[in-house]
């Protein structure tokens, strides 16, 4: 990621609750009200919800309840999958991190599921990942920094994805997609940007297949790990998005060790966890 990551700022010492710890007390206030609320109809059940014309239904209780569940679905859908970084978690340099389930491992890659996400994003012409992710850059960073309609200013998160595009030519430029995964307060209803050449990416529920590698992310390490990932699948016949990746980074340029990038490829229909020519799984169950 040396090639790109000019600036980046450190996880200063948390001095008060953050916007997510806010809200997630607002949730929890929220689900026991609406949990206290059910339990009051049930106790009550009116005569006129359980009867009509003398015949037992529950119909009626159904559509009472119906608006109440529904937002409680919504509530907590509401927390999305940013989430605070932990001692497990790659992101070691940024308070809030992108979530994910793991589905499964095998010797060359994991499958991950991950909830649908908001991200900031811009786009860049070049004829390297670097030299492209290096303009967009600045351009994320001085966003997230208070070039937004509301002067607003966020912490760095983590990962960044690069979007690199599958055919690309040594003679020909491409167009690069970096993307900054916005605070979780951020995710609902994040502060408009004033520069034209940023816009929000929805990234819907995916499962993915996942290479990590250490090191730095660089042009060259990147197209190989995906080179990497993509013979395996094909190997096993995995169905997967074949016209772009994901190049991913958690650490900024300050970090020399300990360094961790990642290539993603986004699976198409169920993903594909053993080898069909084995008959047994890769990894024996529960095994990380």
């Amino acid at each position: 990621m040396s090639e790109f990551f000019i600036i980046w700022r450190p996880r200063p010492p948390a001095r008060h609750r953050s916007p997510q710890s806010i809200r997630r007390s607002r949730l929890s206030a929220a689900v026991s009200i609406l949990l206290l609320l059910l339990l009051l109809l049930l106790l009550l059940r009116p005569a006129f919800l359980w009867r009509v014309e003398g015949t037992r239904t529950h119909g009626a209780v159904t559509m009472l309840f119906l608006p109440v569940w529904a937002v409680l679905v919504l509530l907590l859908s509401a927390e999305g999958s940013v989430g605070p970084s932990t001692n497990g978690s790659f992101c070691t340099e940024s308070k809030e991190c992108l979530e994910y389930q793991l589905v499964c491992k095998t010797d060359e890659y994991e499958v991950r599921r991950y909830s649908a996400t908001r991200w900031v994003s811009t786009d860049a012409e070049a004829y390297f990942m670097g030299v492209g992710a290096a303009m967009a850059f600045r351009r994320l960073f001085q966003y997230i920094t208070g070039a937004n309609e509301r002067g607003v200013q966020m912490e760095m998160t983590a990962p960044v994805l690069v979007k690199i595009p599958e055919e690309t030519r040594m003679w020909e430029p491409a167009v690069y997609s970096l993307n900054f995964l916005l605070p979780a307060a951020y995710q609902e209803k994040p502060p408009p940007p004033t520069n034209d050449k940023l816009y929000f990416t929805e990234l819907p529920d995916m499962d993915v297949y996942v290479r990590g590698y250490g090191g730095w992310m660089l042009s060259v390490t990147s197209r190989l790990h995906a080179h990497l990932l993509t013979r395996e699948l094909e190997r096993l016949r995995a169905a997967y998005n074949r016209s772009f990746h994901y190049g991913v980074g958690y650490d900024s340029p300050l970090k020399l060790l300990n360094r961790h990038n990642e290539v993603w490829y986004i699976a198409e229909g169920p993903a594909v966890c053993t080898d069909p020519r084995e008959p047994t799984p890769a990894h024996p169950p529960g095994r990380r």
